[in-house]
């Protein structure tokens, strides 16, 4: 069960980054610039991070099963389009569908897996899924290259198209919402009643705690992977071209190796989850320090320590979903799951944003030659989210520690000792 819908996050992965390796075709057979081109993932992120809450709503009614059902459904009809697009309205309203697509999966695969596993196992699985998302993106850069070369833009688009269809049958067959339910239905979703829901999501101890958590962990390892990695290393530290690819494949190898790791380590240590977050933003945060603040340009082992750091945000992010699981309600853990969720693209989208600001206000009119000083305060904002992450979580992680005092100190020993609980 957990393997089928793994398939199909990693399937969603892999339409995610395809574009990424497609982008000169794209420029010619759209005939756009580098602006037009770099919307397409853009809005595709924001469209994805959109869908949340209606997504955490869907998920809570009508169960995993039938909303990445819908999800993979969505991919691949968007895929067709994409394949048959001569325009580029047409191509970024199926970029557009892909990530409504895109959304509709990775909160339902966690959801199975909170559903199927014991409360120890959690963690591990959560990083697992976590982490082969990744093969979605190496399938994205080789594979994808190749089909595109050999089948040409159509035929490469309609065949990952039909992988999707294949894996819903999959879905179908196989996936059960809970053991020995194939389907599992929540209460009505009502219009009247939906501000009051995901207001009550929000309040909920787990999901502040969570959002912060995937709010200031994630958004530097995905500012560097999609945007503005490269453009700083060959520009900002005046690395060749072929290290900082290196150093941007180091990323997903170091998230990849890290995870399991760091999983191990919350599910023994549950008191600790938030202190260990806490330490990882603040050894993130130090060494981005070291870099910027290098007379000249860095050396290249402390731009190696510095991007295996930060590659470690990414699986300290999962640990906002296993906040939701502890100390989150049970009847709204869908919602709950996706608002967290929306947590690292806020950070990543805003801090992408205001990189590029700070870039442009420190380059001179007309040029797009940006310098090491332009980069090293540019870089340099991601202290914000980083300082209001820390500031948050510390603030719920002790409202949280002095309710369970009062209400179930049973629980908060439990944590002490090690043991895994749920909501």
């Amino acid at each position: 069960m957990w393997v089928v819908a793994l398939l199909v996050y990693i399937l969603a992965v892999f339409h995610r980054s395809s574009l990424a390796v497609a982008g000169l075709d794209a420029t010619e057979r759209f005939g756009i610039g580098a602006a037009q081109l770099s919307t397409f993932t853009v809005l595709q992120l924001v469209v994805y991070a959109g869908m949340q809450i209606p997504v955490g709503l869907a998920l809570d009614r009508f169960g995993p099963r039938a909303v990445i059902l819908t999800g993979v459904l969505t991919l691949s009809i968007a895929q067709v389009g994409f394949a048959f697009a001569t325009s580029y309205p047409l191509a970024l309203a199926a970029r557009v569908a892909v990530g409504a697509g895109d959304a509709m999966v990775f909160v339902c695969v966690l959801r199975l897996v909170a559903n199927w596993f014991v409360p120890r196992k959690v963690p591990l699985m959560t990083q697992l899924t976590g982490i082969s998302g990744q093969a979605g993106m190496i399938l994205a850069a080789v594979p994808m290259t190749w089909a595109l070369h050999h089948f040409g833009w159509t035929r490469a688009y309609l065949v990952t198209a039909v992988v999707g269809l294949v894996l819903a049958v999959m879905l179908v067959v196989v996936v059960h919402d809970r053991p020995g339910m194939r389907r599992h239905l929540g209460p009505p979703l009502e219009v009247r009643g939906l501000g009051t829901r995901i207001r009550a999501a929000w309040a909920d101890d787990g999901t502040r705690l969570g959002f912060w958590t995937h709010f200031s962990t994630q958004f530097s390892a995905t500012v560097l992977g999609i945007l503005w990695g490269y453009p700083f290393f060959v520009r900002g530290e005046h690395t060749t071209p072929a290290f900082a690819a290196f150093l941007l494949t180091l990323l997903t190898v170091a998230t990849m190796v890290s995870g399991p790791f760091l999983a191990w380590l919350t599910a023994h240590r549950p008191y600790h989850r938030s202190s260990t977050t806490v330490s990882i933003i603040v050894v993130i945060g130090l060494s981005w320090a070291a870099v910027l603040l290098w007379p000249g340009d860095a050396p290249a082992w402390l731009l190696v320590v510095m991007v295996v750091v930060t590659a470690v945000g990414g699986p300290a992010s999962m640990v906002g979903f296993d906040f939701v699981r502890t100390f989150g309600s049970a009847e709204r853990a869908g919602l709950a799951t996706s608002l967290v969720n929306t947590g690292g693209f806020i950070a990543s989208l805003c801090t992408m944003l205001a990189i590029g600001v700070v870039l442009d206000l420190l380059t001179p009119a007309g040029s797009d030659a940006y310098t090491s000083g332009a980069f090293t305060w540019a870089m340099a904002v991601q202290a914000v989210p980083w300082l209001l992450g820390i500031t948050m979580i510390l603030r719920h992680r002790g409202a949280i520690r002095r309710k369970l005092a009062a209400t179930a100190p049973e629980v908060l020993e439990a944590l002490r000792r090690g043991e895994s609980v749920s909501a």
